[in-house]
């Protein structure tokens, strides 16, 4: 038994260093490096800031003042170049490709936008122009939603419609073990004559905390 387990382990430290390079070899043959130039279509102008992306990976790449690029990719990938103002386009890295280089040159088609018309038509008179003025609703800038949202009153009626995040479900669970980790094997203290707990009784009494919701 241990002569045959002798052999099996001089057999796979024979055969794994080859495997291991004809894998990398493959690997190494279909990995490309994709170099080339972003360029509008109508005038041959280079783009700045296309986005080079990789389908299907995560990777990219943009180009940069010129509308150069570079990236590696795999043979067959599909590369999609984006642009705002612009048409994306697809290109496929072909499997046939010679060397481990490949260039483009990629033209983009500027896309057409076409919004709604606007139509101004004058006010009529001075008197409707400051009936409208007045009477437009205004609507609240950041500093006065930001302002509202830390009234104390509006924040206890969040507190009680809310239900509980993750992580505040999470501390309460764990405070309450501590405390009965804490008192483990004996009798908890009684709060009934503690000062403290009758002063936050009568602030939740006041504050409406033992109303029925």
């Amino acid at each position: 038994m241990v002569k045959t387990l002798r052999y099996f382990v001089i057999l796979i430290a024979f055969f794994a260093p080859v495997a291991v390079k004809a894998q990398f070899e493959t690997f190494k043959d279909t990995v490309v490096q994709l170099y080339g130039v972003v360029m509008t279509a109508d005038s041959l102008r280079g783009l700045p800031s296309v986005s080079v992306v990789v389908k299907g990976t995560g990777r990219g790449t943009i180009t940069n003042g010129q509308g150069v690029f570079s990236i590696v990719v795999m043979k067959g990938d599909k590369v999609e170049f984006s642009s705002v103002g612009y048409k994306p386009i697809t290109a496929t890295i072909p499997f046939n490709i010679e060397g481990n280089q490949y260039s483009v040159v990629q033209l983009m088609v500027t896309d057409t936008v076409y919004l709604p018309a606007t139509i101004i038509k004058a006010i009529p008179t001075r008197e409707q122009f400051e009936r409208d003025f007045v009477n437009t609703p205004v609507p609240d800038d950041d500093i006065e939603i930001a302002r509202q949202n830390n009234d104390e009153a509006k924040r206890r009626i969040l507190a009680r419609s809310l239900p509980s995040d993750g992580k505040e479900a999470t501390n309460y669970a764990l405070k309450q073990s501590s405390q009965r980790y804490y008192y483990s094997g004996q009798a908890p203290p009684m709060n009934i004559l503690n000062p403290v707990a009758w002063g936050e009784f009568v602030k939740a009494w006041k504050r409406g905390d033992f109303k029925k919701k």
